[in-house]
């Protein structure tokens, strides 16, 4: 495809505060001109493509700064691995057709007593590999977002290393330690590591111990050097599983703006009051209700406490939730800038990114609504369409088989 003009005519334009509809003009990687239908037509060169998108809504292309995608890519069952370059590129093309175009990939730090996907090594692995890829070709934004438990003491060097070598753009502190924050229930954790890994009652017992041990062994020093590095170059600090006052203070003092996944509203409440910005996941918002039996995604929306959604696991859940979150009253504007503007101030990219607005970059998302449910019917990066698809909507007659 050239780099030609783009005209997308007739669609309802989510803008960041209002919708209009009309037309929108895309030059040079960038939206040129937006012209309501009112206004008249957009002068265009020669070299122009036409996209028709009456009935459709444009959206600015979602930024998703939490998902685990790439995981479950590799490893779709726990046994069954698949190699890291080849789920990279099948994972990008899921990520498109659900309107993502700047995705932080998700990785977890988490030392020697995790497994499969989730141990340093293949961690290192995947990482290298996606800041590679990116360099030389993607359909979309690829970025890092490295997750770092706190009892992982081994770790510290690789976080160390990777954030002097510029290989994340986004570092999330966590504390899986049984007792607390996700797993504050009792026994919570050893059927989590039972029902995923496959663990044995007395396999999971040893771990337990084991991570208990390492949690008292935190280095509160190590950790704050490690935040004071991450700032240095520019990188966002998150804090993951946040469920008391203390967490937030302490986490505010290492200098992490934004709280993921809070486990309770009285702990997300204090987290906006401190000036962060509050995480929940879309998967939450559709299925209406946490998978952990932790906070409602839409208590905290409604509470006003919460103001970005992202996959978690589950990127189709981007969009769905944002229409989901208009039936429920929210105006449109409002919730795309859930999975738009909003993390994109979060992180330091609205002025390239997050909104329909005039010199901003052209990723953009067609949607077409089918008995409610959003379907991407095209996906800009760039001004580039990476994705898009047809379907035919069937008359299907339904016969009588009769018997002779």
């Amino acid at each position: 495809m050239s780099d030609g003009q783009i005209l997308i005519t007739g669609a309802n334009l989510v803008l960041p505060d209002t919708m209009l509809r009309g037309d929108l003009l895309i030059k040079d990687h960038q939206i040129e001109q937006i012209i309501s239908e009112r206004q008249g037509y957009i002068e265009t060169g020669n070299d122009l493509q036409v996209i028709k998108a009456e009935g459709m809504y444009l959206l600015p292309g979602m930024i998703d700064l939490h998902s685990d995608a790439i995981e479950k890519e590799i490893a779709p069952r726990s046994q069954a691995y698949f190699p890291i370059n080849s789920s990279f590129y099948e994972l990008e093309k899921k990520v498109v057709a659900s309107g993502i175009t700047t995705i932080y990939h998700s990785l977890s730090l988490g030392g020697e007593t995790n497994i499969g996907v989730r141990n340093d090594a293949t961690v290192v692995e995947i990482i290298e590999n996606i800041n590679r890829n990116s360099s030389f070709r993607s359909m979309i934004n690829n970025l890092v977002h490295l997750r770092y438990e706190v009892s992982n003491l081994t770790g510290l060097e690789i976080v160390r290393k990777m954030l002097k070598q510029r290989k994340m753009q986004l570092l999330s502190f966590m504390d899986h330690t049984p007792g607390q924050g996700q797993f504050a229930v009792l026994g919570s954790y050893e059927e989590y590591m039972m029902r995923n890994y496959g663990f044995t009652e007395e396999e999971v017992l040893s771990i337990v111990k084991k991570v208990k041990s390492r949690q008292k062994q935190v280095d509160v020093v190590a950790l704050k050097k490690i935040a004071d590095l991450a700032k240095q170059q520019g990188i966002t600090l998150a804090s993951h599983d946040d469920d008391t006052e203390d967490k937030i203070n302490v986490m505010q003092n290492l200098g992490v703006t934004m709280s993921e996944f809070p486990i309770n509203l009285e702990t997300a409440q204090y987290a906006k009051s401190r000036g962060f910005h509050v995480v929940v996941g879309a998967p939450n918002v559709v299925r209406g209700g946490s998978h952990s039996n932790n906070l409602k995604a839409l208590d905290a929306i409604k509470a006003g406490v919460a103001d970005i959604l992202c996959s978690d696991y589950y990127p189709p859940a981007m969009s769905a939730a944002v229409f989901r979150l208009a039936e429920e009253g929210m105006d449109l504007p409002s919730a795309v800038r859930m999975v738009s503007l909003n993390p994109a101030k979060a992180l330091g990219l609205d002025q390239q990114y997050g909104s329909i607005e005039v010199g901003k970059q052209a990723d953009l998302v067609l949607v077409e609504l089918y008995q409610g449910h959003p379907f991407i019917r095209k996906t800009l990066v760039g001004g580039k369409v990476v994705y898009q698809t047809e379907y035919q909507q069937k008359n299907v007659e339904v016969s009588r088989l009769v018997s002779s």
